[in-house]
């Protein structure tokens, strides 16, 4: 094997291109360019491109930028953007595109988010697969070939016209006065959530909005609970009715209540989804299959049908595409909306649930309370050395006692007082448990039976 083909082994995941900074030269980088404009900008003659705060960031668009002209393709570079104002731009303009970020990973990391004309998603069997075959196939126009002119570089400011889309999610004139501290993490939001909230009764308490990729006070990542700290600090100083906080790239959200208390995103999820279905009545909205149960209850509550899918944003953006699915919403803290051509919005979520708490009159801890109705273990990372075997384990060891099985997503399975699901991770060696129960009891003896039958252990 080649050292290059070596390397777009490791960078090139599963839903994107993730990579040490040190291991990505200026080729690599322009080749990449060039395989992404022959793959995804069709006969669009277009590619969007933006890029977050990170220090290599500028200098991976400069390079990426100058492979997709090279194939004569015009690039329009809308900046220092949120992943969602890129898919926005995708969408809005009918073109291909990349967003330049590592996410929440270290500042020693940087990576491409790729789509397709429409903010189309891009994964390894849907043209990230394609892409690394051309640079190891050499599908490539050569020097000369039939490239017959180099594209431009055209820098557009799209933020205002995004800030306005995401602002058409919620009525403006019926929002009134709200206090909530927002964390940005040094991330895109701190770009972003001023634009979005320009001229709304929205009263924010920034924390960390100066883009700084070297993340100096606290990774980009709210998903753990660590990096919540110095937000809880600020919301439990009284005065707010909730608090977010963003991921790096800003399309993911979480929440903590007046009180400090982070909130799942299922509870998120269920109350976004009822206030669009207050909207569009009787419409079909998804939810991945870790979700709490209270999201398809509520969907159904509110009118709407509640379709489950499995993990992952490629395949919720085809089954949205399949179904036309109003709302989609994720365990982790991603939502995704049918009028933002389907792609996830931390920024619109944020807003619609701020509408929520507005109208409700009251903190967040108590607009959520109905929804808050089963403990969950939240996710747990088991290593281990084969993950099918264990999963085959736990399903033997559990089989009297399951009253519905599924492998839609790895292991499913419903037993008496509850459900868990066991899935291979798509990127380390270990497997994901997630259990939701009737009560806290409950839950808590199904996570020690999974753990002891994942082990090998008989049950205690």
């Amino acid at each position: 094997m080649t050292d290059r083909a070596a390397l777009l082994g490791r960078i090139v995941k599963a839903y994107d291109i993730r990579a040490l900074v040190e291991e990505v030269d200026t080729d690599l980088l322009r080749a990449l360019g060039a395989a992404a404009a022959v793959e995804l900008a069709g006969g669009s003659g277009r590619f969007v491109l933006g890029r977050d705060m990170r220090a290599s960031s500028a200098a991976w668009a400069d390079a990426l930028a100058d492979g997709v002209t090279s194939q004569g393709i015009d690039v329009i570079d809308i900046g220092l953007a949120s992943t969602d104002q890129l898919s926005f731009a995708s969408g809005s303009l009918e073109a291909a595109g990349a967003m330049i970020t590592a996410s929440h990973n270290p500042p020693t990391y940087n990576g491409i988010k790729l789509c397709r004309p429409g903010a189309v998603p891009v994964a390894i069997d849907t043209g990230l697969g394609a892409i690394r075959d051309r640079l190891l196939g050499g599908g490539l126009p050569p020097p000369g070939g039939p490239v017959t002119r180099t594209g431009r570089r055209i820098e557009r400011d799209l933020l205002p016209a995004f800030a306005a889309h995401v602002r058409s999610f919620i009525d403006a004139d019926r929002l009134t006065a709200i206090r909530v501290a927002v964390d940005a993490g040094n991330g895109m939001a701190g770009l972003v959530w001023p634009a979005v909230v320009d001229g709304l009764p929205i009263v924010t308490e920034a924390l960390y909005f100066e883009l700084d990729g070297t993340f100096p006070h606290h990774p980009a990542n709210p998903l753990d609970p660590a990096n919540l700290a110095d937000l809880r600090a600020v919301v439990t100083a009284g005065g707010h009715a909730l608090g977010l906080a963003f991921d790096g790239d800003a399309d993911r959200v979480f929440a903590v209540d007046e009180t400090g208390r982070p909130v799942a995103s299922s509870l998120v999820g269920a109350a976004v989804a009822e206030r669009l279905l207050a909207r569009h009545p009787g419409e079909t909205v998804l939810h991945n299959l870790i979700c709490s149960r209270v999201v398809a209850e509520t969907i159904r509550a509110a009118g709407g049908t509640p379709l489950r899918t499995r993990v992952g944003h490629s395949f919720i953006k085809q089954r949205m595409a399949e179904t036309d699915a109003v709302f989609a919403v994720e365990h982790s803290g991603h939502y995704y909306f049918r009028d933002n051509f389907r792609a996830d919005s931390g920024l619109i979520a944020a807003l619609v649930l701020l509408e929520v708490v507005s109208d409700a009159g009251a903190p967040l801890s108590e607009v959520l309370a109905p929804y808050d109705r089963y403990p969950s273990s939240g996710e747990r990372n088991l290593a281990v050395d084969d993950p099918a075997a264990t999963l085959a384990r736990v399903q033997r060891g559990i089989a009297d006692r399951a009253l519905a099985v599924d492998h839609e997503d790895g292991l499913t399975v419903e037993v008496p007082g509850g459900w868990f699901n066991l899935r291979p991770s798509n990127t380390e060696p270990v497997v994901r448990l997630n259990v939701e129960g009737d009560d806290h009891a409950a839950m808590t003896a199904i996570v020690e039976e999974v753990l002891a039958l994942a082990a090998g252990r008989p049950e205690p």
